[in-house]
């Protein structure tokens, strides 16, 4: 942008009646921006306007007129005594003014540090009391300090507008602009058409924007009350200067001065890749830029038109592969580091937790996800999607959690087909897939039981002799966040342990078998059937098991205080055991093991007794746990010469 300037005011402001020509200018008091009329690129019209003043770029951050230019030299601006500025072109006629509300008495208009033009009383320094400000009427730039959004009190709504080209700022084909329905989110639009969209605020940062995080450069942040709705950013370093500008090619770009180079060095800008661009792989589908090709259906749900698909026209989405029944027969399944869906037709609530959130959607016939609202923290708050889920987009990290609602076979794994025209084709390949799967389940018990391995119990025996629940898959996938390395508690011959949260917020250690563990199957089976007929307060509670496919999995109490052997043998954890916790363990252990000796219903020895096995609870009370190992002794009698304590090799 190249400027015409001619002479300053010595003043940062204009007073009632003073005036702005065509050659004048005003300086901010920081001398950091200044006020008055240019020509932008090759253009000859004339135009008022804010441009940085110690950047010999002089690039224009807000103009007056931009719809309407002068085209002469000869224009004016003026502050009348009501506190309108009021620009006039040479036959006095009005080409722009401040619409204001109210008027006041000695007024003035100044030109703060931060690119602010302000009309306020006199020596009144509140901006919340200003009569008007160039903050509220943005362009294509956004500053810091600026309020990018809606002020319902005011009536205000403030949203960027691209130029149409380098040498004509009048209003272009793009807008950025928050928009309020359902819940807020930035969108971006060519004309009325959707390009891009930030995805909703969740706590931390936009849904969409995974690399909006704490930085050393510029602070953010989001307000969202009954008055105003609005994102805003403030500069850590009053030497950096940067600002948001949305060009005429519909990039937005956040740009960094650099003094070195005197040019504009480019920080982000958005849309970043073909995974932005709004709704590409259609309603249900998921892009991923990582993946070729680029959009995949969300599982559980296959292309609505496959060939379309796989010409890779994606545009009309995926369809559920099994119909929801709103008769209390769906299951939510997770997915992880997503963008959240378009938010326009959502419905939020800020004080359920996630699990209320979850029974609200179930209830409601259309609702179809769910999510946290705020993910900082522990989460909180409730926000419901009704309908397609448009514009989903896979991250590898920063992104967010949210729960797709499914019919229950579904979840569990069924491989049902189609309905209507391909309902004869479903039964036929439903019947070869189950004479398939019942041979491959006779195959594998001939050679599992030739191998001595195959478990003594079943479903049924389990619920007549064990009692003991038994966990579908999906829900340990689910609340083990798919056995994520971040929720692993430890490692050790048998496999690993890892924490999990179960959909009613119950905290759980999920003990998963490898296939080299040295925990096999004997083990296993022996380990669920001492374990659940086992109970005491010093005894690890098993809460089910989980066999499916090819897993073998124990879920008991979370106990938050780990193994003894992680504080024994920690020189620094090991200063919180001081003697009467000690004694309270080992009075737990003795406890316990007096039970399975003597007072319990079987006589089990446990034969791998050691501080790894020794759990603590959030009361640092000792639970022995881990009976691979044990064995079971029937009742002991003893002769009238023998003494009556036995001892067990």
């Amino acid at each position: 942008m190249f400027l015409v300037l001619q002479k300053s005011y010595a003043s940062d402001s204009i007073s009632a009646g003073q005036n702005i020509t065509d050659g004048q200018t005003i300086v901010s008091a920081g001398g950091n921006f200044e006020l008055g009329f240019f020509s932008p690129g090759n253009s000859k019209n004339r135009y008022v306007g804010i441009w940085y003043k110690k950047i010999s770029a002089g690039r224009v951050v807000w103009i007056a007129n931009r719809e309407n230019p002068l085209n002469d030299s000869l224009g004016v601006l003026k502050l009348t005594p009501q506190g309108v500025l009021t620009l006039l072109n040479h036959t006095n006629g009005v080409v722009w003014f401040s619409n204001v509300s109210r008027s006041t008495q000695n007024p003035i208009a100044q030109l703060l540090d931060s690119a602010n033009f302000v009309v306020k009383q006199a020596y009144d320094n509140d901006l919340d009391d200003a009569i008007w400000q160039s903050f509220d009427h943005p362009y294509n730039s956004l500053l810091a300090g600026m309020k990018f959004g809606i002020n319902r009190a005011k009536g205000l709504d403030r949203y960027l507008t691209s130029w149409k080209s380098v040498d004509d700022p009048s209003p272009g084909d793009f807008t950025y602009r928050l928009d309020p329905s359902g819940y807020p989110q930035l969108i971006l639009r060519n004309r009325s058409v959707v390009q891009f969209r930030s995805g909703p605020w969740n706590g931390l940062r936009f849904s969409g924007f995974p690399q909006l995080k704490p930085n050393p450069v510029y602070s953010f942040g989001f307000v969202f009350n009954q008055n105003e709705i609005y994102y805003y950013f403030n500069i850590l370093n009053s030497s950096v200067r940067q600002m948001l500008v949305l060009n005429d090619n519909g990039i937005s770009q956040r740009l960094t001065w650099v003094d070195r180079t005197h040019d504009w060095r480019l920080y982000a800008s958005g849309p970043t890749d073909e995974c932005d661009t709004y709704a590409l792989c259609g309603g249900n589908g998921n892009c991923n830029m990582a993946s070729s090709p680029k959009c995949v259906c969300l599982t559980g749900f296959v292309p609505k038109y496959p060939s379309d698909w796989e010409s890779m026209d994606w545009a009309n989405g995926c369809v559920r592969r099994m119909e929801l029944n709103c008769q209390g027969g769906d299951k939510f399944l997770k997915f992880t580091n997503v963008k959240l869906p378009d938010t326009r037709l959502s419905r939020f609530n800020k004080s359920m937790d996630l699990q209320e959130c979850k029974q609200t959607c179930l209830r409601n016939c259309s609702c179809t996800a769910c999510s946290n609202l705020d993910i900082s923290g522990r989460g909180s708050g409730c926000l419901l999607w009704f309908g397609e889920l448009m514009d989903i987009r896979q991250f590898d990290e920063n992104g967010q959690d949210i729960y797709v609602r499914m019919a229950a076979s579904e979840v569990g794994g069924s491989s049902s087909g189609n309905t209507g025209a391909r309902k004869s084709t479903g039964i036929i390949v439903g019947v070869v897939l189950s004479v398939v799967f019942l041979l491959s389940i006779t195959v594998i018990y001939v050679k599992y039981k030739r191998a001595g391995k195959i478990l003594a119990f079943s479903r049924q025996s389990h619920s007549e002799d064990l009692e003991l629940p038994l966990f579908d898959i999906i829900t340990i996938v689910n609340a083990t966040n798919n056995f994520s390395d971040n929720n692993k508690l430890g490692e050790g011959g048998f496999g690993a342990v890892y924490k999990g949260v179960l959909e009613n917020g119950q905290e759980i250690a999920v003990k998963r078998l490898s296939e080299n563990s040295r925990q096999g199957p004997v083990e296993f089976k022996n380990e669920v059937v001492y374990i659940a007929k086992l109970q005491h307060r010093n005894l690890v509670k098993i809460l089910g098991c989980c066999i499916e496919q090819d897993e073998k999995m124990l879920i008991y109490e979370f106990l938050p205080n780990r193994s003894l052997d992680c504080l024994i043998f920690n020189q620094e954890e090991g200063v919180s055991l001081d003697w009467p916790k000690r004694f309270t363990i080992i009075n737990g252990v003795a406890s316990g093991l007096l039970y399975l000796h003597r007072d319990s219903r079987l006589r089990i020895i446990h034969r791998d007794l050691k501080a790894e096995n020794i759990l603590l609870d959030i009361e640092m009370n000792a639970k022995i746990s881990d009976f691979g190992l044990a064995r079971s002794f029937g009742a002991v009698t003893c002769p009238q010469n023998m003494p009556s304590t036995v001892f067990i090799q």
